[in-house]
């Protein structure tokens, strides 16, 4: 439900599921928009699912891409993927079966799946990449291991929440691996100025993205917006 800023009555009523995988993936693409190497060229989805597919589809419009590379447990599900983001972007998109493999020079990795442990290490990841890490929403399982969280610059959509849920910083921070404040902030202060991202071509940065209500209610109100036109204001 959205509702007016100003009276408090009920503007609509929209459909969660949807607006929730899209603003999902559309904040991965503004977090890779402000922290990813202006001349990244390959993106690297570790994943099938919807939020592989809503990732393949928003990353595209903040780099010029030649090449997308999908990686899951099931190879005939990762190619169905793979042809089916060729068709929807235009871009060569291949199948991938090992994890190393398809983060092999990539210079942004998605990581949008249901791993228990670690399926992406620091060894993997190349000096300059950028990751969207979005697969686990609580604490418990974890996408990526201790070392590549140590050598990341971290950000968080929210850093109370990750700090409280973020599985990944969380383990690193009781395994000794890293402080509390190697969380640098939010990417909220990435986008005002107020905090550096990326501030070398060799940096590995990442995002940290749990999903917070104020994206829900701002991609929920922009949709209204859409909608109503200029009557929204």
């Amino acid at each position: 439900m959205i509702f007016d800023p100003v009276t408090g009555a009920p503007l609509c009523q929209l459909e969660a599921g949807m607006i929730t995988a899209i603003r999902t993936a559309s904040a991965s693409a503004m977090a890779t928009d402000v922290l990813a190497r202006q001349d990244a060229s390959v993106l690297a989805i570790l994943g099938t699912g919807e939020q592989a597919w809503h990732h393949a589809c928003a990353l595209p419009a903040v780099r010029s891409f030649r090449e997308i590379r999908i990686w899951g447990r099931s190879l005939e599900r990762t190619e169905a993927l793979a042809g089916k983001v060729r068709e929807r972007t235009g871009i060569a998109c291949s199948a991938f079966s090992e994890v190393a493999v398809a983060v092999s020079d990539a210079d942004v990795i998605c990581t949008v799946t249901g791993a228990a442990e670690p399926i992406l290490t620091a060894d993997m990841a190349r000096p300059g990449a950028h990751l969207n890490v979005v697969g686990s929403s609580f604490d418990g399982p974890r996408e990526i291991d201790d070392a590549l969280v140590a050598s990341a610059r971290f950000f968080a959509d929210s850093r109370a929440s990750v700090l409280a849920q973020g599985s990944e910083i969380r383990h690193a921070m009781a395994s000794g691996a890293v402080p509390e404040a190697h969380l640098l902030g939010e990417i909220g202060e990435v986008l005002r100025g107020t905090i550096s991202g990326r501030v070398h071509d060799s940096d590995i940065t990442l995002y940290k993205s749990l999903g917070h209500i104020v994206q829900d209610i701002a991609a929920g109100y922009h949709v209204y917006q859409t909608i109503h036109g200029e009557r929204a204001g």
